[in-house]
């Protein structure tokens, strides 16, 4: 199980780190608007997080303990998507998706760019199901719960801080298309454990 834990933990971390809305929002508005800022947007996401975790974790939970042909569904069309996100890594071009960045309270920003996100909560289901699969304690969906929004809040607040560092700046973005190329990878396997 504790394999499994940081298996989980590993692929969070990257797929938080892979660019997207949160990711793209919070690193410009850390680098226009400072640190502060920037953490409490980071909080405004992790709570985001808290919300889609809570709903996919407890949706797959119940639909994977009841069996039948509805988990069976859900296991096939988590590994698709997977694999459609790993086929979007491969094809990205160096053009970033534009994000605006409204005024007002940084942490709402955070909050509602996270709850927003359709894909966040389809991302949640997909990677998660795999590790709600075979006999787990009653704790384990809280504990990858606990790692998501942790991993958020701790991870996102240091990014923040380090991005006012400008050899960190231009260390991600040199960085970016190897980051993307080792999440797809870790998604093709994922998808592929899934339906196997």
């Amino acid at each position: 199980m504790i394999a499994e834990l940081w298996a989980f933990s590993g692929l969070m971390l990257m797929g938080q780190f892979s660019p997207g809305p949160d990711m793209l929002i919070l690193t410009r508005t850390s680098l226009a608007e400072g640190p502060k800022t920037g953490c409490l947007m980071a909080s405004g996401i992790a709570t985001g997080l808290v919300v889609h975790s809570i709903l996919a974790i407890s949706g797959v939970a119940v639909v994977f303990s009841r069996g039948g042909s509805a988990a069976l569904v859900i296991k096939w069309l988590a590994a698709a998507y997977l694999l459609w996100l790993a086929y979007g890594l491969f094809q990205k071009s160096d053009e970033d998706e534009e994000v605006v960045v409204p005024k007002g309270s940084p942490y709402l920003r955070g909050l509602f760019c996270n709850l927003l996100n359709p894909k966040a909560f389809v991302f949640f289901v997909s990677v998660v199901s795999p590790f709600l699969l075979g006999d787990h304690p009653v704790w384990w969906p809280y504990a990858l719960g606990l790692i998501v929004v942790g991993q958020a809040l701790v991870f996102w607040s240091l990014w923040v801080w380090l991005l006012q560092n400008a050899k960190v700046r231009k260390g991600y973005l040199r960085a970016g298309p190897v980051i993307d190329l080792v999440f797809a990878l870790a998604l093709i396997g994922l998808s592929v454990s899934l339906v196997v």
